[in-house]
């Protein structure tokens, strides 16, 4: 197990290094290298060692690898680029393949599909809804995030989902009480889905 979790923490911090790059071409801002690299070493660790070797493994530190830029990135420019998001969806369910072969957790993957898709059509109704509070890049994160988070279980699904909408409350209002904003403020949701999502990864039994 600790040899896994070094493996992670180098595989993470080279990846930082590599998104690094990305982040700041999306965001047309210099960044300390350091934020990226240590954050997604220390997520990729986190991951390998709550969840251990298992065939499922990649996906979720191809998800952490993701999660750090398109955050640093959401909270720099408001968007959520489509090199990242679009690209999620079929390196997802290639690596969600693996352990579908390998293991025959045919089961699981029909419900990362599943979850998938009911988690990108809720968000794309909550667009259609209301276009200012829920962006398009948002709508386009909630496919592979719910791939990830269905082939835990739909627990996972529902903790992490609502995990991210109670993140956003509470900073939004804690803002407002601070009086850093109003009812009109804008504030980027792909950090607040992202963290809930991995509240509910690294809890989820299931994963174990």
């Amino acid at each position: 197990m600790t040899l896994l979790v070094v493996a992670a923490l180098v595989a993470g911090c080279a990846t930082g290094l590599l998104t690094r790059v990305i982040i700041e071409r999306e965001s047309d801002q210099p960044l300390h290298p350091l934020i990226p690299v240590v954050a997604t070493g220390l997520l990729a660790a986190v991951a390998a060692w709550r969840i251990g070797w298992s065939w499922d493994l990649p996906a979720y530190l191809y998800f952490a690898a993701i999660s750090i830029p398109l955050t640093i990135i959401d909270l720099r420019t408001h968007r959520l680029p489509n090199p990242l998001t679009l690209t999620a969806y079929p390196i997802v369910a290639g690596l969600l393949l693996l352990p579908a072969v390998a293991e025959g957790s045919w089961e699981d993957f029909g419900r990362a599909v599943l979850a998938g898709a009911a988690l990108l059509a809720f968000f794309g109704i909550l667009h259609v809804i209301n276009p200012t509070g829920m962006g398009l890049g948002d709508v386009k994160l909630s496919g592979p995030m719910g791939a990830v988070l269905g082939w835990a279980s739909w627990n996972a699904l529902v903790t992490g989902t609502l995990a991210g909408f109670l993140l956003g409350a509470v900073v939004g209002l804690t803002l407002m009480v601070l009086k850093r904003a109003n009812r009109k403020t804008a504030l980027p949701f792909g950090p607040f889905m992202l963290t809930g999502a991995w509240v509910a990864i690294l809890l989820s039994p299931s994963l174990l």
